[in-house]
């Protein structure tokens, strides 16, 4: 008889950048949060979680007698961080940048337009709706794991439907090192980037899932992203 686990959930290895993931992007939001808005803070930690989740299925492939509990608990566990990650975060490194743009203070103070406090609406609703397409896709994934399991037998390749949400790891720190080194505000413009992914999460078509040299060209991409965002972090001390 199977001696009974103290705790629920599985603690292992194959977990372990799932758990790290997770814990960054809560930070990132908590940071983002705290005091008038730190969005490049916040960034430094999205990029953290992509690339542990760059990883993680790897990881966890490794071990080759897993049971299909800690199969079905890993795929669950990763959309759920990827949620908080992917969907929450960016949304919140957006908020934190309208802060520090003002937006939210000229509303409390009534000092806006009635043009701009819709304006501010329609930005809210947009970071709203970006949440909620990453929810749906990952939602979508979880669901058609016997599809894919099944497209990847007859094809030879596994397909995903719609933009994976872990491209926001690369997306949105690309718009604020662009929104920094240039004279432009582009805080606006980030709420239409969130408007235009949060699409692609839903969007029916179909990408290749990546392999092993896309997932380093990618990590590439970030690390030279994550010098940047350091860079203006350290400028900005």
């Amino acid at each position: 008889m199977e001696k009974e686990k103290k705790m629920i959930g599985v603690y292992d290895y194959t977990i372990i950048l799932t758990y790290l993931s997770t814990i960054s992007g809560a930070l990132g939001i908590i940071i983002t949060m705290t005091g008038i808005g730190h969005p490049y803070g916040g960034t430094l930690f999205l990029m953290v979680s992509g690339l542990f989740d760059a990883f993680d299925g790897r990881v966890a492939r490794t071990k080759k007698n897993r049971t299909d509990f800690e199969k079905n608990f890993g795929i669950q566990i990763d959309s759920l961080s990827d949620l908080i990650c992917f969907g929450v975060l960016p949304v919140s490194i957006g908020v934190a940048q309208l802060r520090i743009n003002g937006a939210f203070r000229d509303v409390i103070k009534g000092s806006m337009n009635t043009a701009k406090t819709w304006l501010v609406i329609l930005l809210l609703s947009i970071a709203a709706f970006y949440i909620l397409s990453a929810l749906v896709r990952l939602a979508y994934f979880n669901a058609t794991v016997a599809e894919r399991e099944q497209q990847k037998k007859e094809c030879g390749r596994e397909y995903y439907t719609g933009l994976p949400v872990t491209a926001a790891a690369l997306i949105f720190p690309l718009t604020l090192i662009i929104h920094y080194f240039t004279s432009a505000d582009l805080t606006f413009f980030y709420f239409w980037m969130l408007l235009f992914v949060g699409i692609l999460f839903i969007g029916n078509f179909k990408i290749p899932k990546p392999g092993l040299k896309l997932i380093l060209l990618g990590t590439l991409i970030g690390v030279a992203e994550f010098a940047a965002t350091v860079f203006i972090l350290v400028t900005n001390l």
